[in-house]
């Protein structure tokens, strides 16, 4: 018992001592931003008012200035993501209203950060692909991927793929340029932190990148499909959140070493691929509100009584108990198809019992 004192004590003094929120880049999922038409090519001022760049993105920002509204689009795809990903966990992504998006608990390199990182960089990845895809940005267009080699020779390599390969090289520039420009002396925590974010980062990317795949369209005369059409198309967005959580549940805990390099905390565990989130602090147990380390608490949350999942009660409340109150609830019911074509519904309304965390 006595040890296990000492350990919550160490932790909450390395707590004590995180800095004050940082910006970030994904500030831009929280504001629009202009898009190219409405400023002037070169025009610094644009880039100097977006919020959460650092020193290396807002250079980037100056040099592609039409690029920032997708990574914002990508910011906003990857936040979503999260915050559907984590629906059912006492921390279920929220944002906070300032400029660090998340808030303080961000400065923790829990696994929920590490996944935090990967998602959004998974967003922009995404959104610049499909971006080239659709004419939108100058610097890039549809995918220049070499035919597969398992297609079958009759069908047509061709159409207009979403261009991963650009949106993979521009997001490691973009998103990685925070962590290359920070100098910490090798062995230190914070080098270490920067390690993790970089391979974060990176599993983010290459979960986008692997996933995209072939697709196909058929031609011929009545449906006969005689002929197909194919291209490179990137895989639904929800696909990606669901392989990134299937990450965030068997991240690997590391540490710093002198020499600054990761190592696994637990050596008996296999070494993380590239493909793999790792993290480098406990993550708090995000029950109760708390300044320090960012936690909002589960305080008002709703919660499944007859679930023994973490979106049941007993655990997402902490067992501080939880309220019941009624809420009348309307849905479409009674649907009934009318030739032709569409569907009728009625509105019912009925009263359910919910539950909120005390």
């Amino acid at each position: 018992m006595p040890s296990l004192l000492l350990l919550a004590a160490a932790l909450l003094s390395s707590w004590a001592q995180l800095p004050a929120e940082a910006s970030s880049w994904w500030s831009l999922a929280m504001n629009p931003v202009q898009r190219p038409e409405m400023f002037i090519i070169g025009a610094q001022p644009v880039c100097s008012q977006l919020p959460g760049l650092s020193p290396g993105q807002r250079k980037l920002c100056q040099l592609y200035q039409e690029h920032m509204a997708y990574i914002g689009e990508g910011a906003k795809t990857g936040i979503k993501e999260c915050q559907y990903q984590f629906r059912q966990r006492r921390w279920n992504c929220s944002t906070v209203d300032n400029a660090s998006v998340f808030g303080r608990v961000m400065q923790i390199g829990s696994r929920e950060t590490a996944f935090t990182y990967a998602v959004s960089a998974a967003g922009v990845v995404n959104a610049i692909s499909r971006a080239c895809r659709e004419g939108e940005l100058s610097t890039c267009g549809c995918s220049r991927t070499a035919r597969p080699k398992d297609l079958p020779r009759d069908w047509l390599w061709g159409g207009c793929g979403d261009n991963v390969e650009y949106g993979y090289r521009f997001a490691k520039e973009f998103v990685d340029a925070r962590e290359r420009e920070k100098n910490f002396a090798k062995g230190s925590e914070e080098q270490g932190r920067v390690l993790m974010n970089l391979q974060n980062n990176e599993a983010g990317r290459r979960a986008v990148y692997k996933m995209a795949d072939v697709a196909c369209k058929c031609h011929g005369v009545s449906g006969s499909c005689s002929l197909k059409t194919c291209w490179l198309q990137l895989a639904e967005f929800r696909k990606v959140g669901d392989q990134l959580k299937e990450k965030y549940d068997s991240a690997a805990a590391m540490r710093i070493t002198r020499k600054g390099k990761l190592e696994l905390v637990n050596s008996r565990f296999n070494q993380p691929t590239p493909e793999d989130l790792v993290y480098v602090d406990p993550s708090p147990d995000y029950c109760l509100r708390n300044e320090t380390t960012g936690s909002l608490g589960t305080q008002g949350r709703l919660c499944n009584k007859t679930s023994e999942g973490m979106d049941g009660c007993e655990l997402m409340c902490c067992g501080r108990g939880y309220d019941q109150f009624k809420s009348v609830q309307t849905e479409r019911c009674h649907c009934k198809f009318h030739w032709c074509c569409y569907v009728k519904c009625k509105k019912c309304t009925e009263i359910v019992d919910q539950y909120v965390c005390k």
